[in-house]
């Protein structure tokens, strides 16, 4: 499997829906709404895809990929932004309005074929990179109460409950625990080599199906 991390654009909201109804089976966003996500300003929506069976033209194999289409493979080596995406593995949204301090993770999604392999830990890292750039100070987010391998994975990138919202998600009637995370400075360190060290990857560790 090559996973390929970019930002998402209006022409990946089949396939975003398609995953949003199979994750949030209970309670998934509208079409209309998630179309509203992608297309604001304020957000950013990141996509994971598998593109290992995609064939790279010769012109475009000696392009360099830029920050936003940085690609992790089962070798760590780098591919092409511009492959045509096979399956989507998994999706992230931040919203953080320029000028607030302050940001929001609206969702984050991982298909069950890609759970194990960190790569909700990736996104959510690429979202407080994003956030960190647009000057946010505190990153919010709202999980279901019984998901514990999403507050666990959130808990471990420093975000500290702050709240519960009763009955927040219907039909279910399931709490709402509120987060928090101060957003760190960055830090300048050595590189990294290995693909999941290009995203804060852990091979094997069990990552969240969803994040609402």
């Amino acid at each position: 499997m090559s996973v390929l991390m970019r930002r998402a654009k209006v022409e990946d909201l089949d396939a975003i829906m398609r995953l949003e109804r199979e994750t949030f089976v209970t309670d998934a966003w509208p079409e209309d709404a998630m179309r509203r996500e992608l297309e604001s300003p304020h957000g950013y929506y990141l996509v994971a895809v598998d593109d290992a069976a995609a064939p790279v033209p010769e012109a475009e194999e000696a392009e360099a990929p830029d920050a936003a289409g940085a690609a992790i493979d089962g070798a760590g080596a780098a591919a092409s932004p511009k492959r045509p995406p096979v399956g989507l593995l998994g999706y992230a949204g931040l919203l953080a309005p320029a000028g607030s301090g302050q940001g929001d993770i609206q969702t984050i999604a991982v298909a069950p074929a890609a759970r194990g392999m960190g790569l909700g830990r990736g996104l959510m890292h690429a979202l407080i990179t994003q956030a960190r750039r647009r000057h946010v100070a505190e990153l919010f987010l709202e999980v279901r109460a019984d998901n514990a391998i999403a507050r666990a994975l959130y808990a471990s990138l420093g975000f500290r409950q702050i709240g519960v919202r009763r009955g927040y998600y219907q039909p279910d009637g399931v709490d709402a625990i509120t987060m928090r995370l101060e957003v760190p400075a960055a830090v300048t360190r050595p590189a990294a080599s290995g693909a999941h060290a290009a995203l804060g990857m852990q091979p094997r560790r069990a990552d969240a199906g969803e994040a609402r």
